[in-house]
């Protein structure tokens, strides 16, 4: 068995509801083990001894089928989240700013997120890693900044899902 993060995309925001109990419930109906979720926004643990690949599908068609919606996820095993955990290249912990860790599915659309480094101020930062953007932003700027109100664009919402570095934490504890 291989312990996975699944991160669900738009859970509890834009009209898309769900009770973490819910969620636990309708994983363990479908055969996963030890479902764990950690807060409100889409964070899930299972153990599950198909690969990545076939979780995230598993996944996305129990919630899809459960809550009525186009469920898309990112799977990764709890090592990868701990590598990607320690490739965050900045302090994490910075008066006033978050720590983001945004995840992308594409490769392209990661390319095109690092492009838009060009239009940062001072205040905002990002770095490519390993299939994902790290991003440190001002607390209040979040969704005003170039890359918030990029990937608040639709075209993004399919690709890339962002995580506080705190939550990923919770994840490998």
């Amino acid at each position: 068995m291989t312990r996975y993060a699944a991160l669900l995309r738009g859970v509890n925001v834009g009209g898309i509801t769900m009770k973490m109990a819910d969620v636990r419930d309708a994983l363990e109906a479908d055969g996963f083990t030890d479902v764990t979720t950690i807060l409100a926004s889409g964070n899930v643990l299972v153990d599950a001894a198909e690969p990545a690949g076939a979780v995230k599908e598993r996944l996305q068609q129990v919630l899809g089928q459960r809550f009525g919606y186009e469920a898309w996820v990112l799977v990764y095993d709890l090592d990868t989240i701990g590598r990607i955990i320690a490739g965050f290249p900045w302090e994490p912990e910075i008066e006033g700013v978050h720590s983001y860790v945004m995840f992308c599915s594409d490769p392209a659309v990661l390319a095109e997120l690092a492009a838009l480094e060009g239009e940062l101020d001072e205040s905002e930062r990002i770095a490519t890693g390993d299939g994902v953007l790290y991003w440190q932003v001002p607390r209040s700027q979040t969704l005003t900044s170039p890359i918030g109100k990029t990937t608040g664009r639709k075209r993004y919402k399919s690709t890339t899902t962002t995580r506080n570095l705190r939550t990923l934490h919770k994840l490998v504890r």
